[in-house]
């Protein structure tokens, strides 16, 4: 039923009640683990040794294909509450959440997503990038379709060249109410950000932490192969540019028309509340050039310092701090030193919910044995069988369903070099057998790996994003299903050009 221009949000999330409603992304998690806890029931643990090898000038430990060795004839079962630390299906969430180091999942994850959500809260509270947004909407307004599309192609770079992941999650913050001010979505704006980087990640030719360590474990030389991989990075960022402005248009036509319409009030009301502030004061030029500062520090640190976490949430909270101090020295909206604690509380506040997702995604990944190939796990029998499965398939149907495979298998390792490691020392050999390169191997990894991490809920920079835009999973999903579906069409006609053709 579609809704008419002059109807409230009220009126909205009432006619959506009356036919259906996506369940919440705690209960989506909640029955993949259920799913998860029954396959331990169903399929037998199974373990790799692993092997040192030199990769790209440094030594990973990645699994020897011909070591696997299934723990028992029979399922082993896990328990329903499980003590001592060890995983059960009552103790998920809470494994899920304490598991990995600070460099990543998921407390590292966690740390970071609250850390940056408190920092923002800092900068936002001065009201000076509201201001300066403004004064740069109110005179360029008519471009702004341009400006989307510059966006794509910017965050596709970041994602191709160096892997552009979390990093991305303080942009969102940014340009979330920007876009909305301008009268677009939220969805817009995760469109212009995340799937920009994850569009750029599947198709990039030099990827550190994802093509160039494929490239690497399957013995094919780094970097090459990358004259077709750019014309397909520029091929499929046009395509999304195009995609995104498209939709954009038709949101600032018709907003209701939007899924997120009813959740981006509360940046409305923001807009709102500034409009009457057009004209920029005392120490508002100071803010941003300290906010300008602050991104091309961070910046300049994830690429020629190869900051990560830590050392990134660290950046956010200095600036914040800086700014808050700056704001509170101008007298900026009224900011006193108490105001900007509550406003850093505010703002690690409204994150939360997305750190939560990340440990409920990391602990399903832990009911199914965690991702550790030494270590008894599902995961590991599901990946020998599924490699043991494309032998009997040959060519360009084999390469497909390598393609297939490591979309599926994303979504229980969305890191880019973990899959890499686990999955490559199996597919690069297995790729000898059944009649296509290597490289085509490696290609299938990575388009795989890029383009379902804008949809998978495991994926912590995703529901990262998805929390600073406060987009439900669910809402998201019944957005970008058919996105996706024409990213894996594009995808799969890619892979089986890359085969027949013996690229």
């Amino acid at each position: 039923m579609q809704t008419s221009e002059t109807e409230s949000p009220d009126v909205v999330e009432r006619s959506v009640n009356k036919t259906w409603a996506m369940p919440d992304t705690y209960l989506i998690l909640l029955a993949v683990a259920l799913i998860a806890f029954a396959l331990n029931f169903l399929i037998p643990a199974g373990t790799y040794e692993t092997v040192t090898s030199v990769v790209n000038g440094s030594e990973r430990s990645v699994i020897d294909p011909a070591s696997y060795q299934q723990v028992s004839d029979e399922p082993a079962g896990l328990s329903l509450f499980a003590e001592g630390g060890e995983i059960g299906l009552l103790n998920f969430a809470f494994e899920g959440m304490v598991s990995g180091s600070k460099w990543g999942a998921s407390i590292g994850v966690f740390a970071f997503i609250l850390l940056t959500g408190g920092a923002f809260g800092l900068i936002f509270a001065s009201g000076s990038v509201e201001r300066g947004l403004f004064q740069v909407i109110a005179r360029k307004r008519e471009a702004g379709h341009f400006y989307l599309a510059l966006l794509c192609f910017l965050f596709s770079i970041g994602g191709a060249v160096f892997g552009m992941g979390e990093e991305v999650i303080p942009f969102a913050l940014i340009l979330v109410p920007l876009l909305v001010s301008m009268g677009y979505d939220s969805i817009t704006a995760i469109m212009v950000t995340y799937v920009a980087t994850q569009v750029g990640f599947a198709t990039s030719w030099m990827n550190p932490f994802g093509v160039s360590i494929a490239q690497g474990i399957a013995g094919v030389p780094v970097m090459s192969g990358s004259v077709p991989r750019m014309l397909l990075w520029l091929f499929a960022t046009c395509g999304l540019a195009l995609y995104t402005v498209i939709y954009a248009r038709r949101i600032q036509r018709r907003p209701t028309l939007s899924l997120a319409y009813c959740s981006d009030q509360v940046f409305r009301n923001q807009t709102q509340s500034v409009s009457a502030l057009k004209s920029m004061v005392r120490g508002d030029g100071w803010v941003l050039l300290l906010f300008c500062a602050g991104i091309a520090w961070m910046i300049w640190g994830v690429v020629e310092r190869n900051y990560f976490l830590p050392e990134i949430a660290t950046q956010f909270f200095t600036m914040g701090i800086v700014i808050a101090a700056v704001a509170i020295l101008f007298g900026l909206n009224g900011l006193t030193a108490n105001k900007a604690a509550a406003a850093f509380r505010e703002g690690a506040q409204q994150l939360l919910p997305a750190a939560m997702v990340v440990a409920f995604a990391k602990g399903i990944v832990l009911l199914l044995g965690g991702d550790d190939p030494q270590g008894a796990s599902v995961l590991n029998t599901v990946l020998h069988a599924a490699g043991n499965g494309l032998a009997d398939v040959s060519g360009a149907v084999s390469a497909w369903f390598m393609l297939l495979f490591q979309t599926v298998f994303n979504f229980f390792i969305t890191s880019g070099s973990g899959q890499a490691a686990l999955t490559m020392p199996i597919m690069a050999p297995l790729a000898d057998v059944v009649g296509v390169t290597r490289q085509t191997a490696v290609f299938a990894f990575q388009l795989g790996d890029g383009f379902s991490n804008i949809v998978v809920p495991t994926s912590a920079s995703l529901m990262g994003c998805l929390g600073a835009a406060r987009l439900d999973w669910g809402v998201w999903l019944r957005f970008v299903l058919p996105l996706m579906g024409i990213l894996f069409l594009f995808a799969s006609v890619a892979v089986v050009i890359a085969a027949i053709s013996g690229f």
